[in-house]
């Protein structure tokens, strides 16, 4: 087996584990759901160090371990893949761009982009109706924007801690461990 793809996996159930074992004791209530900034900072993590289709991967099992253990919600994979895909990508592309290749670690600051705004868009306008939370769908009589902007700022307080926190730890990363990207 190539020696890159089994550093990934194996990153990957490491990145995986972490994100597992802070839920618990990293969360807090937000309107309607739970905030989980330690999700947020994995997303930014694996989607710097491993990419966007392998940053959906440890979004995705994360979000469905957390479920099933009883300590997330079925928001965690509309909320946690966007986010993590759209740092893989800006990541991506901010590297290869000389001009601003120093600065790519800055890509973790889109998580909130795609965690808020699209995760959040695509979990109150199709997954809530979808499996009937009431909770949510009742928000939308309110009028689709205002709903919106009441969930996005909720999604916020969770997304943007944990951008922070996953561009502090890559960062020094980066720094201390540069044959690791």
């Amino acid at each position: 087996m190539d020696t890159i793809y089994v550093r990934k996996l194996s990153l990957v159930a490491v990145l995986i584990t972490i994100g597992v074992i802070i839920a618990p004791f990293l969360w807090f209530p937000v309107l309607m759901t739970k905030a989980y900034p330690g999700q947020h900072m994995i997303n930014v993590i694996s989607g710097i160090l491993l990419g966007p289709l392998w940053a959906a991967l440890v979004a995705i099992i994360t979000g469905i371990i957390r479920m099933s253990l009883g300590i997330g919600t079925i928001y965690s994979i509309p909320g946690g893949v966007p986010g993590a895909i759209l740092v893989g990508i800006t990541y991506k592309i901010m590297k290869r761009s000389k001009s601003i290749r120093k600065y790519a670690e800055l890509a973790a600051l889109t998580e909130p982009i795609g965690t808020v705004l699209i995760g959040g868009t695509l979990s109150l306008l199709i997954l809530a109706p979808l499996i009937g939370d009431l909770r949510m769908v009742s928000k939308l009589e309110e009028g689709t924007i205002p709903a919106l902007i009441f969930l996005w700022s909720g999604w916020a307080l969770s997304s943007i801690p944990g951008a922070i926190m996953g561009f502090s730890i890559v960062t020094v990363i980066n720094k201390v461990l540069p044959r690791l990207r």
